[in-house]
């Protein structure tokens, strides 16, 4: 009966892979969930959740990812500096025009868990503009969705 119990990962025995998706002509919204999953590591039979088990995404084409419906002009982001009256917002719309690799890290950061744990995974996400990444000494395997 000993060999029934749950086995859970520790985190210098999990492996991390390397993955490379394109964005260009993807939802948003899609795109972020499935990043999430495999960032966290949940497409692992391993997986663990208190562990960071998940793999490094290179997440190129930001620019060209979609907005479906009006939320290139309807969808607010919001950032506060702490000091009164110092709260700022901006349009989806131009925060992709400006910096497009920004939208699909707040995407990704909200599904990812909302501790240490989360941070930590969120670091390996990495967000390229064009479809050149400097990562390919690590010969990341293409993902798709």
């Amino acid at each position: 009966m000993d060999n029934l119990k749950t086995r859970s990962v520790k985190a210098e025995e999990a492996a991390h892979d390397w993955w490379v998706i394109s964005a260009a002509g993807q939802p948003l919204g899609r795109l972020a969930a499935r990043v999430a999953s495999v960032l966290r590591g949940k497409h692992k039979p391993t997986f663990t959740p208190h562990t960071d088990c998940g793999d490094f995404i290179v997440v190129t084409d930001a620019a060209q990812v979609l907005l479906t419906g009006n939320k290139l002009t309807q969808k607010i982001y919001y950032r506060h500096s702490g000091y009164p009256g110092a709260l700022k917002s901006e349009q989806a719309g131009h925060l992709l025009q400006r910096r497009p690799e920004e939208l699909i890290i707040r995407a990704v950061r909200g599904m990812l868990p909302h501790t240490s744990l989360g941070r930590k995974q969120l670091k390996k996400l990495k967000v390229y503009t064009g479809s050149e990444h400097p990562h390919q000494a690590q010969r990341p395997r293409e993902l798709s969705l």
